[in-house]
Parts: structure tokens; sequence; C-alpha cells
């Protein structure tokens, strides 16, 4: 009997379970023969893209059902709605993508020989001839249900992105809402709402602010005047900054003689950049720092800007002393506070 000799390649290949290494056949997907499975596998793409429009749809109807400058709780549910649309609009054209390629476009093997790039005509030709390759092999022009799918999802799934970006905030668009605050609302019979630390709601006595200490104060017994969704407004765009320096330190331009109390100034803690806290106040410069986008302000200056992207002064609230020796404020604001951008929209 003569001697069988098997080479290499018949033992690497049999080790591997097949008698040719290398590429297996291709094997041919139901729905490349059954057209029952092609149409089974468009419908299921379809039912992906109409969840991505019900998403978009959904999305889009909340952010109207629940505006957002009515309450912190149309806020949550407007801003969820909003939320959920777009990621079940995204995801249902991310799923209907990944599934149409798999299952309808063509999934042989292709092979690519690599050279060197020209811009000729012949490789601009081959480019466009591969593109249009690509559009036939989508099978989009004789699928006018699943085209049609897909441009409604296409269209639909960014709005609820796109639309807080140019529709109202708020139902009441009012510019000059950012220009009063909850210092304006004077007790009866007082000179001034009183200054109260935040969190705790205690009046602060002038004797107590000592040179260098710094306090964060809210007006006293807001949260008596309001609900608790118009407090939590209120207490936003009223926040303050309370410090005491040496009044040799201040300089007052004129008119402001009377918006501080022998060296005790307060300034809203609102930026004028883009409304972040600005809380970090360094005694010796006498700066005080946005933690954000680190705009700095000098209060010895009146809060004017040093440095950073905030365009204006911190608004200085007017304070003065009662008969009992408590901080109060003499008025509002001056200026709206927050960012310098709500001016532009006047």
């Amino acid at each position: 009997m003569s001697e069988k000799h098997i080479t290499s390649s018949e033992t690497a290949g049999r080790a591997n379970g097949f008698e040719n290494p290398g590429l297996e056949p291709h094997r041919p997907r139901m729905s490349d023969t059954d057209p029952r499975a092609a149409k089974r596998a468009e419908m299921q793409v379809v039912g992906l893209l109409v969840v991505s429009i019900v998403g978009a749809i959904g999305g889009v109807v909340g952010f109207f059902l629940f505006p957002a400058g009515e309450s912190l709780g149309t806020l949550r549910l407007g801003n969820t709605a909003l939320g959920l649309g777009l990621g079940l609009g995204l995801l249902g054209i991310g799923l209907a993508a990944v599934h149409w390629a798999k299952s309808l476009m063509n999934d042989t093997e292709q092979v690519e020989a690599r050279h060197e790039l020209a811009s000729d005509e012949r490789t601009r030709a081959a480019a466009v001839a591969g593109l249009e390759a690509g559009i036939k092999d989508a099978n989009i022009a004789r699928r006018p249900l699943l085209k049609g799918a897909l441009a409604s999802a296409l269209a639909l799934a960014p709005l609820p992105f796109v639309l807080p970006l140019i529709g109202n905030l708020t139902p009441d668009w009012d510019i000059s809402r950012f220009a009063r605050t909850a210092w304006r609302n004077k007790p009866a019979g007082s000179a001034g709402r009183r200054l109260a630390t935040d969190p705790g709601d205690v009046p602060i006595r002038a004797a107590d602010v000592t040179i260098g200490s710094v306090f964060h104060v809210i007006p006293h017994e807001l949260g008596e005047l309001e609900g608790e969704d118009e407090f939590l407004n209120e207490k936003a765009k009223a926040v303050v900054l309370l410090v005491r320096m040496d009044p040799a330190d201040l300089n007052i331009s004129p008119g402001r003689e009377d918006w501080s109390y022998h060296g005790i100034v307060a300034y809203s803690k609102v930026c004028t950049h883009v409304g972040c806290p600005v809380a970090l106040y360094e005694q010796n410069t006498k700066h005080l720092l946005c933690p954000c986008h680190q705009s700095t302000f000098d209060l010895a200056n009146e809060a004017r800007v040093i440095f950073g992207p905030a365009k204006r002064p911190l608004p200085q609230l007017p304070i003065s002393v009662d008969d009992e020796g408590y901080l109060i404020a003499t008025s509002d604001f001056h200026e709206p506070v927050g960012p310098s951008y709500w001016e532009r929209l006047k």
C-alpha cells in the first residue's frame, strides 16, 4: 500500500473544520432567497422608523403640553418629554439603519485593490459609479413604504432637540422680569427687606459682619410670600454675596454713596456671563471668581470685570440698616441680574 503524504495546508484545514482553509463561502440570508422574509424585514425596519416618528412627535407634544415657565413640575415633565422624544427618535433611526443593512442590503464581501489616489476622470467616474451602486443596492426606490418612513423619521427626529432652540422657553418671554427680584418687596412698615443667611434664613446684623467675612444671602422670609416653585424662582434671581471690607479700600462712584454700609457691600451672585453662581472670594485681592469660566470681578471697584468672558459688572444691591441694626435692602437691583444677553433680547 502506498503511503499517503498530508501537506501542512491540509492539516491546518482539517484542524479548522473545513477542507479548504480561507474564506468561507457566502451563505445567503433568508431575505435573499425568500421574498416573504425580505418583506418581513422591510416591515420591521418600517416599524422601527415608526417608533422614531412617534417618539419625535411625543417630544414635541410634551414641549407644548408642559410649558417650562409655569412651574418646576412642568419644567421637569417638559424636559423629560423632550429627552425621551429625542432618544426614541434617534434610537429608532439607528436600529432601523442597522437592521436594514443586515437584512436587506448586499452582504457579500467586497475586495477593493489599494492604489494611489488620483483625481483623474477615471477615478471620479468610478466613485460616482460606486455611489450609484450603493443607492441601487439599498433598494429604496423599489420600497416606497420604507422610503416614506425613512424620510418622515429623519425629518421629525431632530425636532425635540431643535424646538427649544428656536421656540420660547417660557410662555411669557418678558425680559424685564430679570430687572425685578424679591428684594423689591418691602414688608409693611419697614424701610426694606432684611438680608438673611442662606441656608438658615437668619437675619444678619451689621455688627456681626467682620472685615473679610463673607455671607451668602437671600431675602428674609421669602418663603412665606410665595409658593414652592415661585420661591425657588425668586431665590435664584435674588441670591447675593455679602462682603465687608475696609471702607478705605472701596472706590465708590457718585450716586452710590449710600449703597454700602461701613464697608459692607452686597452684589448679585449670578454671573453676568452665563449665570453661574459667583462665590469664590479672595480676601487679599478683593477679587470674586466665577468657577465656571473664570470671570473675575473686583469688589473694591464695584465688581467691575478684570478677567474672563463676562461683559459687565455684577449688579450691586443697595443696603443699609434698620432701627434694630439688621441689614436691609433699600431697593431692588438697579439693573437686570444675570447674563448680559438678556439685555440684547429687548
